[in-house]
């Protein structure tokens, strides 16, 4: 599967387009170097992964940076006050993220741990693995769907007001769902973890993207327009943000190379569910977006939004739930696993089906 993804305006550097044309292998490459790299240097990533705060990470949260900044110095502030004109990528965001995704990943969760895998995991654990994949299905993404939102040329300004009306949404509706599906009534929402992300993924990029556009419309070249500035001013820096994802897969498996190695069957019992899931959202998203005739720089981004999932916050509940070595947070650090190849694979699929909808 190659990537071709990137937006017209990408850095004519040979050596850089060549990684962004075969993103995906790069990625199956980093995925292997992340897991023998946490077999082989334990320390190293211990390290790495104690440098958190609200169970956010502080060294992916600068890769993080480095993958959303791009996208927040197109957000448009002037074309905000329009997006009530084209409410219908904001109605399947939301009935996707909160009215299907949680139930039916607390369906599958039931169907494989208590029917199909039965016989291969005890009750009880069982019982972890399917509270952690519901803390999963009830967290929509807050950070990384930035980056598919870009691999799609997704409209910069729309996706920032869906990932914003989730957040909003996420602070009254997580712990009354996740209570609600789960069967516990004591359920804590992680406030420091969910305000510390916002703030960290989309208000701290966003803000920095303000002031970057800002000062680009404000010196263009003569004879060059600002957006054409912003054009070749991001162009020049979507790069980094290759650089920032593949070096955010490393990290991610190294963190967890070594339970990879040590329990792969489980892990791959864990995966399956999720998978299915994962795929099954985006084809629910991805139909309704086509059948309401929604332009793709807004039908991609709303259908990968409920693909992807709140990993920080789902994390969280789960140690504070369960404990840190509980099912439940196996689970939804085999998410993190899960997302990356998933979604790749989804932006490849929606950028072969661009034709398939509207231009904007």
């Amino acid at each position: 599967m190659t990537n071709e993804t990137l937006s017209a305006s990408a850095h004519p550097s040979a050596g850089i387009g060549f990684f962004e044309k075969w993103l995906s292998v790069w990625v199956a490459l980093c995925i292997a170097a992340g897991v023998g790299l946490g077999s082989l240097l334990p320390v190293l990533f211990e390290v790495l992964a104690g440098l958190e705060y609200a169970s956010v990470n502080l060294v992916v949260a600068i890769l993080i940076w480095a993958m959303v900044y791009p996208m927040m110095v197109n957000v448009d502030f002037a074309s905000l006050r329009r997006i009530g004109d084209r409410p219908k990528g904001l109605i399947v965001t939301i009935v996707v993220n909160w009215l299907i995704k949680p139930f039916t990943m607390a369906a599958l969760g039931v169907l494989f741990f208590e029917v199909l895998f039965a016989d291969m995991v005890a009750p009880a654990d069982a019982q972890q693995y399917i509270a952690g994949l519901i803390l999963l299905g009830a967290a929509p993404c807050t950070a990384m769907v930035f980056v598919w939102s870009q691999l799609t040329r997704g409209d910069a300004t729309y996706t920032l007001v869906q990932v914003s009306v989730n957040d909003v949404i996420m602070i009254f509706a997580f712990a009354p769902l996740v209570a609600l599906l789960l069967g516990v009534t004591d359920i804590a929402v992680p406030w420091e973890t969910l305000l510390l992300s916002v703030g960290l993924y989309v208000v701290i990029p966003l803000a920095a993207g303000a002031l970057t556009r800002r000062r680009l419309v404000a010196h263009a070249r003569r004879g060059e327009s600002g957006e054409a500035a912003v054009a070749r001013f991001t162009g020049a820096v979507k790069p980094f943000s290759v650089l920032g994802l593949l070096a955010t897969v490393v990290l991610l498996f190294g963190f967890q190379g070594q339970i990879i190695l040590e329990r792969p069957a489980l892990i791959a019992l864990i995966a399956a569910p999720l998978i299915i899931q994962s795929y099954g959202i985006f084809v629910v998203a991805y139909a309704a977006a086509w059948t309401w005739r929604i332009p793709f720089n807004v039908a991609a981004p709303c259908a990968l939004i409920g693909t992807s999932n709140f990993f920080e916050l789902a994390v969280a509940v789960a140690i504070s739930l369960f404990g840190l070595n509980s099912g439940a947070a196996l689970t939804t650090v085999v998410g993190v696993l899960v997302e990356v190849p998933v979604m790749l694979s989804l932006v490849a699929f929606a950028n072969r089906t661009r034709a398939w909808f509207p231009a904007s």
